[in-house]
This record gives C-alpha cells, sequence and structure tokens, in this order.
C-alpha cells in the first residue's frame, strides 16, 4: 500500500516507535511512501541491504542481449549549458542532472535483479529494480552514519585513481556534497563529523569497471530517534548526492529541466530491524512502463562540467549488472 508524504512519514514513525521491523520505499519527491512491517511484506518484493535480505541467493548462467537507446549529445549538452547558465546566476553550485534511457534485452527485471551483483538491491513487483552501490544512511547503536558519494572514472583508464582523486571539478563537487550531508545530518542529530574523506571503491558495472568516490559523515542521535523517525527522514531527503546544493532550489531546477518525473529514482529504500537502520540511494535503477523498459541515470554538474565527460558518465551508468 503506497502512501502520500504525510501519512508515510507517520506510519514509519508509528513502526519504529513499536519496533516493529518493517520495509520503506520513498520516492524522489518524498510524496510517494511505502512502508510495511516484513511479517507481512506482500509477495513480489525482494529486498537486499548487505547481509539483509528476504530471498535466497541463486544465479544461473544464461545468455543476455541489452542495447540502450540515449538522448543524443546535441540535447545533453544543450541541459548542461542551461544549468551551467543556473549555476552563474547563483540559483545552483551543483545539480545532479539525470535522463530517461529507452532500454531493449532478453532478461525479465526479476531475472536482472537475481543476476546482479551489488550491495543493496530491491525488486518491486516487475514495476521496478534498483541495484545500487550507494548506501544512504545506516543507524546502529544511535549513531547515524551517512556515505555521500560522488565521482566516477573508468577503472581501466590510465592513473584512474589519481586522476579522479586530484581532479579540482571532481573534488569541489565532492566537498560541496560532503558538506550538504553535514549540514542535513547536523538538522536531526549532535556531534557530526567526517570519519573518512574521499575513499575509492570499486565497482562492476557489465563489462567495465568503475571506481567511485565516496566519504562517510557520522554524528550521534538523540536516544528518542525511534519516536520521531519520519521526521528525521523528511528533514534529510531527497539525498544530496542525487540532488544538488542548495538543495531547494536546485531540485526546482530540476524538476524543470528533467524531461520525466523520476518517481522513485534517486529515492531511497531501507529497512529498520531491532533499532537498527539499513538504507540505499535508488540509482542503476530500471523501470517498466507499459511492457517496455527504461534506465534512469546521470551525474553531478558544476560550471568546470565538460558535456564529453558527463555525456560519457551518463552512459558508463547504463549497464546489466553482471
Amino acid at each position: 500500500m503506497w502512501f502520500n508524504k504525510e501519512n508515510g512519514f507517520k506510519k514509519i514513525t508509528d513502526l519504529a516507535r513499536r519496533k516493529t521491523p518493517f520495509l520503506f520505499i520513498i520516492s524522489f519527491d518524498t510524496q510517494k511512501i511505502f512502508a510495511s512491517p516484513l511479517e507481512s511484506l506482500e509477495e513480489e518484493i525482494y529486498y537486499k541491504l548487505g547481509d539483509w535480505r528476504n530471498y535466497p541467493e541463486k544465479k544461473s548462467a544464461q545468455k543476455t542481449s541489452f542495447a540502450a537507446f540515449p538522448v543524443d549529445f546535441a540535447h545533453y549538452k544543450k541541459t548542461l549549458e542551461h544549468i551551467q547558465e543556473e549555476i552563474r546566476a547563483g540559483n545552483t553550485y551543483l545539480l545532479n542532472l539525470t535522463f530517461k534511457t529507452p532500454i531493449d534485452t532478453n532478461l525479465t527485471l526479476k531475472e536482472i535483479f537475481t543476476h546482479a551483483n551489488a550491495k543493496f538491491k530491491l525488486y518491486f513487483k516487475d514495476d521496478f529494480i534498483c541495484f545500487s552501490p550507494e548506501p544512504f544512511i545506516e543507524i546502529k547503536d544511535n549513531i547515524i552514519a551517512a556515505y555521500p558519494m560522488k565521482g566516477t572514472i573508468d577503472a581501466n583508464l590510465s592513473d584512474a585513481r589519481s586522476t579522479i582523486l586530484n581532479n579540482e571539478k571532481e573534488m569541489a563537487e565532492h566537498v560541496m556534497i560532503v558538506d550538504l550531508m553535514r549540514n542535513d545530518l547536523g538538522m536531526i542529530a549532535s556531534e557530526v563529523n567526517v570519519e573518512k574523506f574521499r575513499y575509492i571503491e570499486k565497482i562492476q558495472a557489465g563489462e567495465k569497471e568503475l571506481l567511485q568516490v565516496s566519504s562517510k559523515i557520522k554524528a550521534k542521535l538523540p536516544d528518542n530517534w525511534q519516536d520521531h523517525f519520519g521526521a528525521l527522514l523528511s528533514k534529510i531527503l531527497p539525498a544530496g548526492s542525487i540532488s544538488g546544493t542548495p538543495k531547494k532550489s536546485t531540485v526546482s531546477i530540476i524538476n524543470r529541466i528533467e524531461n520525466y518525473d523520476r518517481g522513485f529514482y534517486t529515492g531511497i529504500f531501507g529497512i529498520y530491524d531491532n533499532a537498527a537502520v539499513r538504507s540505499s540511494v535508488m540509482i542503476r535503477f530500471i523501470e517498466q512502463e507499459n511492457k517496455k523498459l527504461f534506465y534512469k541515470s546521470g551525474g553531478g554538474i558544476t560550471l568546470d562540467s565538460d558535456a564529453s565527460s558527463e555525456y560519457q558518465e551518463l552512459l558508463d551508468k547504463i549497464y546489466l549488472p553482471f
């Protein structure tokens, strides 16, 4: 059952207050929320958050076909330049630009989900799947941790690691998101600190390997955070890494320039279980509409962004995860 924003966050709080393990799914604009106790979770909803999962891990060899039909470069470049005009006007400093790409494959959503190699996965009733590398927040022992991810490069490029870490544009982009997430956590917690800054993770992206840059931020929640869990989530959504900064005006620009509704793409999903929380940002996302599949992907745009490089990043993130 889907809830609107007000009732959805209230449901999340009610379940957390009762210490009932549950799954939550929240759309990018937070206007559509799913929250269900794990013990009564409907069929055809499967999740994985690290070693938390509700399905047996099994994979079988299968020949696959896959083709993508992305937005043309000219249109992408025009949109990017529009964003840079907004940056010059002071309306945003960093904006995560995304597009919806038709894809063609011989696999069903469930088959893609089953084969997918990812730390965070969600399958929702043949409507959509995600196989995300990006955590959102984790909570354990009243400590909340966030893991903003910003910066991607082909791992097979010469000196890829030093290139991504020493790139001034990528550094500035990552610093902005870390600062945004520090501020977000500061609204709901105390003792905020960046525990780990700009570390590298390797991710398998189809036949390619990508390096992604992340940081870890920690803070201390009040002892009664479960009594206000829905309200806490609402204050820090949408995730900074897939919106931008400043958040309010940047989201307004996103709504004007993107030619589709993100829906649950770049929203979050997670599990509350025994006063602990794991959650993920829903990137690497495929949705089914009228029996057709669409892949949603994108990346962060700043004043120093190069259209060709950003367009290539958009394409690099369209893949089957095996």
